[in-house]
């Protein structure tokens, strides 16, 4: 495997336009549990109520209940060795962008500045009714770690974050950067995603109709595994590599 390793970090220095994608497998090391693993969220939880637009108007105090402790406690976990080697990595010109369908944030905790966040992001929360009003997560987090709700100053009403939920369009300029990344990528690294869930994952898609070439790190099957270039099962000890290659 470390022969595949140092092959794959050749490929990586050498490529001329490398982004990554990654899903939520790659925040599993960092202790937040996927969603379609064989030990994820959707085992024991509804997460597509959890996430639904339509049920957060009708009830926003589910959403804040149950995602408590998967969303607003992000701020106490460390990012894992996948964070912060793509943030090595960018820092010394390797990898162009991070392009990543999750929503806890770590990537740019790990470093990364260049993150495109196409599911959104609980950074800001945001009145449904009066424009203009924010509030940023380390506010809305010690609000709802005291078993409370984020509200309007305004209006009062339960402050949604600007997370994609079901139901409401992806976030339009990330999805415009992102395209625009996969497009360009001579390289794409696809971590810790099952590429199941569109259109994020038609990215990769993209970057072979323009000739690009993939790499997939995944513990479970992808659709495109019969096309990557390389193919991992495990992402701590590829990474675990890379930043040795890296020192």
């Amino acid at each position: 495997m470390q022969d595949d390793i140092k092959i794959l970090f050749e490929k990586i220095s050498s490529a001329k336009h490398c982004v990554a994608l990654t899903g939520a497998g790659v925040s599993t090391l960092s202790g937040i549990r996927d969603f379609r693993g064989k030990n994820g969220l959707y085992n024991d939880m509804d997460a597509e109520k959890m996430f639904d637009i339509d049920y957060f108007e009708q009830d926003p105090s589910y959403y804040y209940k149950t995602a408590g402790a998967f969303i607003y406690n992000a701020d106490e976990r460390d990012a894992s060795i996948v964070h912060t080697t793509l943030g090595e990595m960018e820092k010394r010109g390797l990898i162009k962008a991070v392009i990543t369908q999750n929503i806890d944030m770590l990537h740019q905790k790990g470093g990364s500045r260049r993150v495109i966040e196409v599911h959104g992001s609980p950074e800001p929360h945001y009145c449904l009714s009066c424009g203009g009003v924010r509030m940023s997560f380390s506010e809305a987090a010690s609000i709802v770690k005291k078993g409370e709700l984020p509200r309007c100053p305004k209006c009062g009403r339960v402050l949604k974050p600007a997370i994609t939920f079901f139901g409401e369009p992806l976030p339009v300029n990330a999805m415009r950067d992102a395209e625009n990344e996969a497009s360009s990528a001579s390289l794409m690294l696809v971590l810790g995603t099952s590429l199941t869930v569109y259109p994020a994952a038609g990215l990769p898609e993209s970057t072979l109709r323009h000739g690009g070439k993939l790499i997939i790190v995944n513990n479970m099957p992808t659709p495109l595994d019969s096309r990557a270039g390389m193919r991992f099962s495990e992402l701590e000890p590829v990474f675990d590599g890379l930043k040795r290659l890296l020192n």
